[in-house]
């Protein structure tokens, strides 16, 4: 067997040893008054009413012999001293929790509050049970879990020897609670759009594909947070509505993309992208400072901050001041040769996909805050042109760290400029473009209706990362893993 078995099988012994003893090793319930981070909260009070009180937690250390124990207990709000007499303990339970209780274990025990000679808090340990007997043993506590990989698919056990990692996901919750705060305070109503589609709109990229057996019709995972949805709503006479929800794209995978992540799109009738510019300012330094205490922050050697002026840069001039080319004039050769002497690769040989990956080039070396604008027509189906120059579009882009941390609109409402976007995209998807929009007829129709002037914007996860100072998947709780062979 393998030093693990043999371990397994140690304690498995153990759990015998709780059986025989009459205690359940995994009951339904357990005495439990307060949390831990409760129990540190209110310890004075409770030391000096002499109550007895039932905390619960993993044993994380023990330490002592003979006549006296010491466990540190976690229950993920805090660490609490237990303290384990033999004279205060009844002697079968002190000799069990001696003989049967290992680091890893789940534990509750019952006792009255006091400090130690040193000051620490503690519980002295009148009777004790089991929560949870645990049969693997913890990673070994000043090494933990060392393998990236481990990390992330045994998540569980990450949190257990990290807390700091815990701590991530706190901030994380608080994050989207506030960004729905933000919102409703700004008159939005929150929606529910499709998960589910027949064509995916809102965005260029690789969907997921699936099959809906009562209809017998394949169907997409939405790779944006109900775009064409929500500006049906904006048709119907609704005038502020967001919705933060999950999005999925079959591409690959860096420190910034992930198949799955979650996002949040608004729509603002009779709202353009001055607008939408000025709103996310607001937004994002609220963020900045309600969850992380702070407007400034540093990602990839680059130092910025939230509260300084959003200055615009215009996407044509930016290309050009960093490589040389004018993406108006160059011919797709020209930009495939500057790309090559850039050492970048591309995928996709249309016009569309050169050029964005020019930009994208260009976008890792600004630091921001800053706003990219005037982008050309072809890279934005779905917003509306710029008045006297129809050849590019009303199109913002919040840029930091070198990355894009959002996209906005003035959105397109002419159906007929909007057929003949989609026409195009579609002739992308004929010649194997597996990012180009589909095409969405209905949502034409619904333009021919009538949909008023709207502003739209969203933004996801990769803000939260960033400012975190982490890879997108070490702030996912569960990132989607290659499965082992």
């Amino acid at each position: 067997m393998s030093s693990l078995e043999d371990l397994k099988q140690i304690r498995l012994a153990k759990l015998e040893l709780l059986k025989k003893a009459g205690m359940d090793p995994y009951p339904a319930s357990v005495p439990r008054d307060l949390s831990l981070c409760d129990a540190r909260i209110q310890f004075t009070e409770i030391e000096k009413s002499g109550m007895m009180m039932s905390i619960s937690g993993r044993v994380m250390a023990i330490r002592g012999q003979g006549s006296i124990l010491f466990y540190v207990l976690d229950d993920g709000t805090d660490i609490f001293q237990a303290v384990v007499k033999k004279d205060v303990l009844n002697a079968k339970l002190f000799e069990l929790i001696t003989n049967a209780v290992d680091i890893g274990d789940i534990i509750s025990v019952t006792g009255s509050f006091f400090s130690t000679k040193k000051g620490e808090q503690s519980i002295l340990v009148n009777s004790w049970t089991i929560a949870s007997k645990s049969l693997l043993p913890l990673p070994e506590k000043w090494h933990g879990l060392v393998d990236p990989d481990e990390k992330l698919r045994k998540r569980y056990l990450n949190f257990i020897m990290e807390p700091e990692a815990r701590k991530i996901f706190l901030k994380k919750a608080k994050f989207w609670k506030l960004t729905r705060i933000f919102m409703e305070n700004a008159g939005f109503m929150e929606v529910e759009t499709p998960t589910l589609e027949i064509t995916t709109g809102g965005a260029e990229a690789n969907p997921f594909k699936t099959h809906h057996n009562d209809y017998d019709m394949d169907v997409y995972l939405r790779i944006s947070i109900g775009e064409l949805w929500q500006k049906r709503l904006m048709a119907a006479g609704f005038d502020k509505t967001y919705e933060i929800g999950r999005a999925y794209r079959n591409e690959g995978s860096s420190p910034e993309h992930v198949q799955e992540f979650t996002n949040l799109e608004y729509y603002w009738a009779y709202a353009n992208y001055e607008d939408g510019m000025n709103l996310t300012i607001k937004l994002y330094r609220y963020l900045a400072q309600e969850v992380f205490g702070t407007t400034k922050f540093i990602y990839r050697n680059h130092n910025f901050d939230l509260a300084n002026e959003w200055n615009r840069i215009d996407y044509t001039e930016e290309i050009k001041r960093q490589t040389g080319t004018d993406i108006i004039g160059a011919t797709d050769a020209e930009i495939k040769k500057r790309l090559d002497n850039l050492n970048v690769s591309y995928e996709g040989t249309n016009r569309e996909r050169l050029v964005d990956t020019l930009w994208k080039y260009c976008r890792k070396n600004i630091t921001g805050p800053v706003f990219a604008i005037n982008h050309p027509v072809l890279v934005a189906p779905l917003a509306k042109s710029v008045p006297d120059n129809p050849s590019i579009v009303q199109m913002f882009q919040p840029i930091i760290a070198g990355s894009e941390v959002g996209r906005g609109y003035s959105e397109l409402n002419d159906p007929i400029d909007q057929r003949k976007r989609f026409e195009e995209q579609q002739k992308l998807i004929d010649k194997g473009d597996t990012e180009a929009m589909m095409p969405d007829m209905e949502f034409v129709e619904m333009l021919e209706h009538g949909m008023p002037p709207t502003c739209g914007f969203g933004f996801g996860e990769r803000l939260f990362s960033i400012l975190s100072g982490k890879p997108l998947r070490e702030t996912q709780l569960f990132p989607l893993m290659r499965s082992r062979k």
